[in-house]
């Protein structure tokens, strides 16, 4: 079909496909604007703050930007650029594909195709699940995640669920928080690495509306700080920043949400510390390598049958230093939990303790009266989160 008029052939389509649930996605192409290195432009549907918005994604040569808009400004501004700036479009429904193309001319030509799935999906369980991490997004490709086709390299498929994961589990920590509506947010990540999870962080935190994170990431290691600079640079990710240094030495004037993922045995405390003493709101941790309370363990006359076995005993460690350490963090005014971080067949370190800042106050004796008790059963008399926080 070729028609003159772009908005009653294409605009139409999209927002029926979104009214009816079947709106899968829009890529906009053949750009013919002004702004240099952009090549293409991804759409799709979000739900933020319990609204739908439809979130932009304009792909550069070498960086993503992503903005997100409420859905009457977001067609709005398809239909301001489709034909103008982008000479094609593509719509990917469940029912069917439609492409538009532009001549030079402005004459427009559609092509409809139908796709094997005809049915809208009918439940909640069904739907295809919304990535809050593009999986195109150009980071990927420069960590090694994605090839040149922007597919999920598959040795690499572990890492990309760990990180897909986190910033699922952190978009809830961050919606039930004093942090969710606002727009300036300081994070930092001790024991960044490579930067997996801290580029998946910030690129989450960029998408919202309006938002200006600054995420630092401290990792001991210079080439992987030297690394991971270098990649947020080319990128052009304002407000991403990685410093070579430890928990110990880094002390930034504000810290929102603090990170520490896997880091060995006292670590874990040290950083919680930080995260208390700097008043953060999130609080995340996936501790390892539990090794000072085991040493001090007692065993209880009634558990010798159990924990005679030394595998027995390290869980049982394991478990009772990370109680601790999530009662000493209600016992500072958070709401914590702990939980599965990934399944056990991607990372053999799958525990994550996560605390979340509560407005109201709790009974602190009783919780300290539980921690004693816990100490005393077990015959525990140190333990360095505790002391730390004495001080």
């Amino acid at each position: 079909m070729i028609t003159s008029n772009r908005e009653t052939t294409f605009s139409p389509l999209i927002t029926s496909s979104l009214s009816t649930n079947t709106f899968l996605k829009l890529t906009l192409g053949k750009y013919r604007g002004k702004e240099e290195g952009l090549e293409r432009m991804i759409v799709r549907r979000v739900m933020i703050k319990g609204e739908e918005h439809l979130s932009f994604v304009y792909r550069y040569k070498t960086r993503d930007i992503t903005k997100n808009y409420r859905v009457e400004e977001g067609i709005a501004l398809i239909e301001t650029l489709l034909g103008t700036e982008f000479k094609s479009g593509h719509l990917f429904t469940t029912e069917e594909e439609v492409q538009i193309e532009f001549s030079k001319k402005g004459k427009s030509r559609t092509h409809t195709k139908k796709v094997a799935v005809a049915e809208k999906p009918s439940t909640e369980h069904d739907r295809k699940k919304v990535r809050l991490i593009d999986p195109t997004s150009s980071f990927l490709k420069e960590l090694g995640i994605t090839d040149e086709k922007g597919e999920i390299i598959p040795s690499m498929s572990r890492k990309w669920k760990q990180m897909d994961k986190f910033v699922e589990i952190f978009s809830h920590a961050l919606e039930s928080s004093e942090l969710q509506s606002a727009e300036e947010l300081h994070v930092v990540d001790f024991g960044s690495g490579k930067g997996y999870l801290t580029f998946a962080l910030y690129e989450y935190l960029r998408s919202r509306p309006g938002a200006r994170p600054h995420v630092t990431g401290v990792e001991l290691r210079k080439d992987l700080v030297d690394l991971c600079n270098d990649v947020a640079q080319r990128l052009g990710m304002e407000g991403l920043t990685f410093r070579q240094g430890d928990i110990r030495d880094f002390t930034p004037e504000r810290i929102d949400v603090m990170i520490a993922l896997h880091a060995c045995d006292t670590a874990t405390d040290l950083a919680m510390h930080k995260g208390v003493t700097s008043s953060a709101k999130i609080i995340m941790s996936a501790p390892c390598c539990h090794k000072e309370v085991r040493p001090q363990m007692q065993t209880p006359e009634v558990l010798r049958p159990l924990l005679q076995h030394g595998v027995h005993l390290g869980q049982e460690a394991d478990m009772v230093t990370d109680s601790l350490r999530s009662l000493l963090l209600e016992q500072a005014g958070y709401r914590t939990s702990i939980f599965e971080f990934v399944s056990l067949e991607h990372t053999s370190k799958n525990k994550m303790i996560l605390g979340v800042k509560r407005k109201e106050e709790i009974d602190r004796e009783k919780v300290a009266e539980q921690i004693e008790k816990i100490k005393e059963f077990y015959g525990i008399r140190e333990q360095t989160l505790e002391r730390l926080l004495g001080e």
